[in-house]
């Protein structure tokens, strides 16, 4: 195996107006980068600009250049909003237009919203578990109370570094030993 650092994707998981998703993507990024133990990059699936699933034969450029970013990824961090106990629409759709592109795969999960999104990083856990990703257990949750102010400045306690740090030693343990079964 080569000692090659790692690809890891911080993907938000929103599109609309608005958004907070881009703050903690950005402060997670910054967190990762400081640890030099892999390569991290921001994955915006709003620059993929990807219609509905079953209403295209895929063949949009946004598709092809979505499974090209994924297949280069050797890991994840999903960051995920609560909308209504689960994961956004276009988070689940950028998802389902993607199979085997996912496989054997490590990620983690940064949740927000009222009770910390831990509903919609549930759902988002058994959907990659029939993607063959294998997710992490540490979990950082983030309050829309108490770590945005205004419910749209991300101003994040500094408790969360212990986790957010935890959770990227897995994602790198958990990719680096997962990687060996794709070169297969």
């Amino acid at each position: 195996m080569t000692n090659s650092k790692l690809n890891i994707g911080i993907i938000l998981g929103s599109t609309r107006d608005g958004r907070v998703s881009p703050q903690v993507g950005e402060w997670i990024k910054s967190v990762a980068d400081e640890r030099e133990d892999a390569n991290y990059e921001i994955v915006d699936i709003s620059d993929y600009e990807l219609p509905f699933v079953g209403t295209t034969d895929g063949s949009e450029p946004g598709v092809s250049a979505w499974n090209d970013k994924i297949n280069e990824l050797d890991g994840f961090v999903f960051i995920v909003q609560e909308y209504n106990h689960s994961i956004t629409g276009a988070l689940k759709n950028a998802i389902d237009f993607l199979r085997e592109s996912w496989h054997d795969k490590s990620a983690g999960i940064v949740s927000y919203g009222s009770t910390g999104g831990a509903r919609a990083a549930e759902h988002l856990r058994g959907i990659l578990a029939e993607l063959k990703v294998a997710d992490v257990r540490v979990h950082p949750t983030l309050s829309l109370f108490t770590d945005f102010e205004n419910f749209t400045t991300f101003k994040p306690a500094e408790l969360h570094l212990v986790n957010v740090n935890a959770m990227l030693d897995q994602v790198i343990a958990w990719g680096g030993a997962l990687k060996p079964l794709r070169l297969n």
